[in-house]
């Protein structure tokens, strides 16, 4: 089947849902199909079956389309790699990546396939990693279906790149809040400087102006008397920081630019084997 009349379908993959629209080609793309799915959690099995599984159903009818699926941050491990301009060529920008992965993680990063974002050797750049298994999984996934996996990219990254360019680069915060996570990262002049990515384990708004506090002292520069972060909370509509704490949460979702169609959103509607029909 020629690309050019590939259905396209976009997925959100969480370890309590599991979001997929689905859109076909013609003059321009047009929406054909929107499903959410709840996920339940096997402790004996990897937090990401329950996720796999429903998506197994979900793309039953889907064979010949295309499928992009955005990786939430429970799933991902991060790390900034730190400029180099004596790196030459990808072989070595590999092995850069792997030793400040382990670095930061020791050797559970033997178990994990890693990606490194557009790199340039004066500002660095971000490694993400996901479980090979799950990678594996995935892959099994897209050919028993007969559907071409265009690409897995991690939450994090995914939201900059829909959002970043509009931002000031001179010095920001980006925060992503979903269910049961935070990720929380800092850049200086267009280069990263950290990235947090840990459990919520009670209230989002008192544990992500935590994070800030205690990012922006590890940040190494003087904190402005009120520091802007910008907000991605879809589940946390009501979020704001109290007034006087030093800091001010600024939506990255707006009218002009919403967000995509496949990330998660406030409401998650129970299905059950509901698949992506034609």
């Amino acid at each position: 089947m020629s690309r050019l009349w590939r259905d396209q379908i976009q997925v959100f993959f969480a370890p309590e849902r599991v979001d997929l629209v689905r859109s076909r080609r013609g003059m321009k793309l047009k929406q054909v199909a929107r499903l959410t799915a709840t996920c339940e959690y096997a402790p004996d099995l990897p937090v990401w079956e329950g996720a796999l599984q429903k998506l197994d159903q979900m793309i039953t009818n889907a064979a010949g389309a295309e499928i992009t699926i955005t990786i939430s941050n429970h799933f991902v491990r991060y790390t900034v790699i730190p400029p180099q301009t004596k790196i030459a060529n990808p072989a070595e920008l590999n092995a850069y990546a792997i030793f400040h992965m382990r670095e930061v993680y020791g050797e559970r990063a033997e178990a994990w396939v890693l990606g490194v974002s557009s790199w340039d050797p004066c500002s660095g750049a971000i490694c993400a990693a996901i479980d090979r298994g799950l990678l594996e999984r995935l892959e099994e996934l897209a050919r028993r279906h007969k559907v071409k996996l265009q690409g897995i990219e991690p939450y994090l990254t995914s939201a900059f790149d829909r959002w970043c360019k509009p931002l000031d680069g001179k010095r920001m915060w980006f925060a992503l809040i979903e269910t049961g996570r935070i990720c929380l990262a800092s850049l200086s002049d267009g280069a990263w400087q950290r990235i947090c990515n840990q459990r919520i384990l009670d209230n989002a708004g008192e544990e992500l102006l935590a994070i800030l506090d205690q990012e922006a002292v590890l940040f190494s520069r003087r904190k402005q008397a009120v520091e802007q972060v910008h907000l991605f909370a879809p589940g946390h509509p009501d979020l704001i920081l109290p007034d006087g704490c030093g800091w001010r949460a600024v939506p990255l979702q707006t009218v002009g630019m919403p967000a995509p169609a496949h990330f998660p959103s406030l409401a998650v509607v129970a299905s059950g084997a509901e698949s992506c029909a034609a």
